[in-house]
């Protein structure tokens, strides 16, 4: 099946063979046709791939939709299509969220502690999620600035981060300065909130960098819902650590 799309941004040959070259490396892409002039390209593909995952395979420059009159015979509903392979690719997000609240319950059941769980619970969020961004800085780090504030500032900062959180990990389940790791967490977490609701305001289709690279995920209303948890237990332990 052949579909047709609208890519722009698409200014000189050098841009055409970019595009052709990133579509073409994703699976069941058989062939990529474009027509510069036009900026229309045409995918075939052995099944149907939706729009979404060839939105993230380009270059965030690209601005890539659905020249829908071309697509007459699509089966079903793009967008339900779109909806559940944006579900599939956050799986291992949810799973790995949910192995940490396992692994904080766990640490915390007899008795349970609601405080010590949710310190638990960053301390492990903290040190599994930086373990991904450290399996590839470099990538981390490019994919970072692409939405934080602090880091589009201060590029470098996208190559400290994971050390960060990696520090604040080990604050947290060792009960070390915990004061000042809440803090920071508000800070840090606070100023890359920001960027991810700016991101989603605007509707762009980047990936998210919570994972580092190893897991290519979307940045949705997920990133910020994981995000706002972490602040709101920043919050709570904050305000009983004071009171």
């Amino acid at each position: 099946m052949t579909h047709t799309y609208t890519v722009t941004e698409m200014t000189c040959n050098g841009c055409k063979a970019s595009v052709e070259k990133y579509l073409r490396s994703i699976d069941h892409v058989e062939n990529v046709s474009i027509n510069l002039d036009t900026a229309q390209v045409d995918v075939t593909m052995t099944t149907l791939i939706s729009t979404e995952i060839l939105k993230q395979a380009l270059p965030s420059k690209y601005s890539l939709s659905e020249k829908e009159e071309k697509n007459i015979f699509a089966p079903i509903s793009e967008e339900r299509i779109e909806e559940k392979s944006e579900l599939k690719q956050l799986f291992p997000l949810f799973l790995i969220f949910g192995y940490i609240i396992v692994g904080a319950f766990l640490m915390n059941n007899t008795p349970l502690n609601i405080g010590s769980f949710m310190l638990d619970f960053m301390g492990l969020f903290y040190i599994v999620f930086s373990f991904f961004k450290l399996l590839d800085l470099k990538g981390f780090s490019e994919s970072f600035k692409m939405y934080d504030p602090l880091a589009k500032l201060l590029p470098a900062y996208g190559w400290v981060y994971p050390f960060i959180e990696l520090a604040l990990g080990v604050l947290f389940l060792m009960r070390v300065q915990i004061p000042l790791a809440l803090t920071i967490t508000l800070i840090i977490l606070g100023i890359t909130t920001i960027g991810v609701t700016k991101t989603l305001l605007a509707k762009k289709s980047i990936k998210c960098a919570c994972l580092g690279t190893a897991l290519k995920l979307p940045m949705t209303k997920a990133t910020f819902i994981e995000n706002s948890i972490m602040i709101v237990m920043a919050i709570i332990m904050l305000i009983k650590t004071y009171n």
